[in-house]
């Protein structure tokens, strides 16, 4: 998706009418993540070598609209609030794979697997993050 046509899905406009280099940055990122995958905030930060999971989740709630945005989650797997059934929706259309949720959490809503559903970065996407020792590689390393 270019640069003009995610303005239109967020609405967002800037004074000088483009997304800062740093939001471009982590919404392609966003876009990269295959379906039934996932990526931390702190992921994609890593990934970029720029910012931390703040900076991305900013990004994210400015200008996500127009990617993928239930693919870059929190850490701990809960399903971002106020959008849980909205990314539950996404979740099982693609396959992600979810735990079930527990009698005491609210609204008894799963959570992500991360250990299943964490995407590493890999170019074939299908290999997840499990030992934690995997570093994403520069966008770049993969054109």
């Amino acid at each position: 998706m270019n640069e003009e046509s995610r303005r239109e899905q967020t609405g967002s406009d800037q004074a000088a009418g483009a997304l800062p280099e740093y939001a471009e940055r982590v919404l392609d990122v966003a876009e990269m993540i295959p379906p039934g995958r996932v990526m931390t905030y702190g992921d994609v930060a890593e990934w970029l070598e720029e910012g931390g999971p703040r900076q991305v989740g900013r990004v994210m709630a400015l200008y996500g609209g127009g990617v993928p945005w239930w693919r870059v989650v929190r850490s701990d797997g809960v399903l971002l609030p106020g959008h849980e059934l909205h990314a539950l929706e996404r979740y099982r259309e693609e396959g992600t794979p979810l735990r079930q949720a527990s009698r005491a959490a609210q609204g008894h809503v799963p959570k992500l697997d991360m250990r299943r559903a964490r995407w590493d970065g890999g170019v074939g996407g299908d290999t997840a993050d499990t030992e934690g020792d995997a570093r994403p590689q520069a966008p770049e390393a993969h054109t």
